[in-house]
C-alpha cells in the first residue's frame, strides 16, 4: 500500500501525468500477472544508484578538534556506514515512471528495445498510488537531479540517495516507488549475507485502475498495432488505445 514519508517529495498535484515505457514482453508479463515489477536497485545500469555525491563523503573526516582517539572512532564508524551504503542497494527495490504531460521522443528511444517493439503506458499519480495492492509499504517520490561533484544531499539517510541522481539523467524527470526490504538482525546488527529480494519485486496492481491510455509507438506498422490490441483483448482488458501523436504531419 501507498504510505507517505518525510524524505519522499511527492508530485504537487495528485492528477500529475506519469509515463512508462516497456518493450511489449514487459507489457505482456504486466497483463499476466497483473503486477508491476520493482528492479533490485544494484540492477540498474547506473551503477551511482544508493551512492553519495563526493562532499557528502569529504564530511565523515573527523573534526580537528577530536582526540586521537576518539577520531580512530570516528572513521570506523565512517567506514562502516560507508561499508552499509554500498550492501544496501540489495535491498531496494525500485520502479520507475517518466512524469510529462505528453509523450517523450527522449523516453521512447531510451526503453525501447532497437525493434520498437513497445509501448507507453499513460496514468497519474493518484491513480498510480491508489491501484498498489499489496501489503508492504510503498515510497513514492520525486527524484531530485543534482551535481555529484559540487553538490549535497541534504540530511543524507539510507534512503535518500535513492532519491538523487546526477544531472545526466535530468531528461527523465523521474516519479520512483520504493519497497524497502531490510536485511535481518543478525549477532553483531543487521545480516547483510541474508538476501531479501532475489532481482526485484512483482507488486500487484489493479491495472483497470492504473492504465488510463497505451500509445503506440511512432511508425508503428500495422502488424505491431494488431499485436498490441491483440495482448490487451487476450487478458481480458479493454484500454484507450493511442496512436503516437509524434506520427502527426506537419503543417506549413
Amino acid at each position: 500500500m501507498y504510505k507517505t514519508h518525510p524524505q519522499f517529495k511527492p508530485p504537487d498535484d495528485e492528477t500529475t501525468t506519469i509515463w512508462r515505457y516497456v518493450a511489449i514482453s514487459k507489457f505482456t508479463s504486466m497483463l499476466a500477472t497483473s503486477s508491476l515489477w520493482f528492479a533490485r536497485a544494484d540492477q540498474f545500469k547506473d551503477a551511482f544508484e544508493g551512492s553519495s555525491p563526493r562532499k557528502n563523503v569529504e564530511a565523515r573526516q573527523p573534526p580537528s578538534y577530536l582526540s586521537t582517539k576518539d577520531a580512530s572512532t570516528f572513521r570506523n564508524l565512517m567506514e562502516n556506514t560507508a561499508w552499509v551504503k554500498q550492501h544496501w542497494v540489495r535491498y531496494i527495490a525500485i520502479n520507475c515512471w517518466h512524469m510529462n504531460v505528453t509523450e517523450s521522443t527522449a523516453m521512447w528511444d531510451l526503453y525501447l528495445p532497437q525493434t520498437k517493439d513497445g509501448i507507453a503506458v499513460q496514468s497519474t499519480f493518484k491513480n498510480f498510488k491508489d491501484s498498489l495492492r499489496t501489503e508492504e509499504s510503498v515510497y513514492i517520490g520525486t527524484v531530485k537531479y543534482i551535481d555529484y561533484e559540487h553538490q549535497v544531499i541534504e540530511c543524507e539517510s539510507i534512503l535518500t540517495p535513492f532519491l538523487h541522481k546526477r544531472k545526466a539523467f535530468e531528461h527523465e524527470k523521474e516519479l520512483r516507488a520504493i519497497i524497502v526490504r531490510p536485511p535481518p538482525p543478525g549477532p553483531k546488527g543487521l545480516d547483510f549475507g541474508v538476501e531479501t529480494i532475489e532481482r526485484g519485486i512483482p507488486v500487484s496492481v489493479d491495472l483497470k485502475l492504473l492504465i488510463s491510455k497505451v500509445y503506440i509507438p511512432p511508425h508503428a506498422t500495422t502488424d505491431l498495432e494488431a499485436n498490441i490490441k491483440s495482448v490487451i483483448r487476450k487478458y481480458g482488458f479493454n484500454f484507450e488505445i493511442e496512436s503516437s501523436g509524434l506520427d502527426e504531419e506537419p503543417k506549413f
